[in-house]
């Protein structure tokens, strides 16, 4: 399994530089267009996807005007941004080389939703970030296969 998307692997994280495009406007990384997915309003948005980092713009997430279907749309919207993230040959490349290791967003700041902690040597969390990378990988592989094998 890989638990730590840093170093080789920091291609897995959301921070990582790749131009993600959402509606019309062009972001840095999928972190910047995540956050700024999470409002309606234009000003909290373009604030978020002209911060200088995925830190920046992580922490302007935390305070914008929340849209009202936010709970309901936002994995959807985050694979979305995954799949577009890995139709860069390179990336693509990158996740089909994991095989079908586990990947698991380890981390150390408590966040049980997108990743898992380490809890008395066990991983503990919903890991939706991870699980939708696995899926995206899926999808990139059935998508390689010949017609015929479909």
């Amino acid at each position: 399994m890989i638990t730590d998307f840093h170093g080789d692997h920091f291609f897995l994280s959301n921070f990582f530089p790749v131009e993600i495009v959402f509606e019309g406007d062009v972001y840095p990384t999928v972190e910047h267009a995540f956050q700024a997915a999470k409002t309606s309003i234009r000003e909290q948005r373009e604030a978020i996807r002209l911060a200088a980092s995925p830190v920046s713009a992580k922490r302007l997430g935390r305070r914008v005007t929340l849209r009202g279907d936010w709970e309901t749309v936002k994995f959807d919207i985050m694979l979305g941004f995954l799949r577009q993230k890995f139709t860069q040959p390179d990336l693509r490349q990158k996740l089909l080389e994991t095989g079908d290791l586990e990947l698991i967003e380890g981390n150390r700041w408590g966040d049980r939703i997108w990743g898992r902690v380490m809890i008395k040597g066990q991983w503990v969390g919903k890991n939706h970030l991870g699980q939708l990378l696995m899926q995206v990988r899926s999808e990139v592989r059935e998508n390689q296969r010949p017609q015929s094998e479909r």
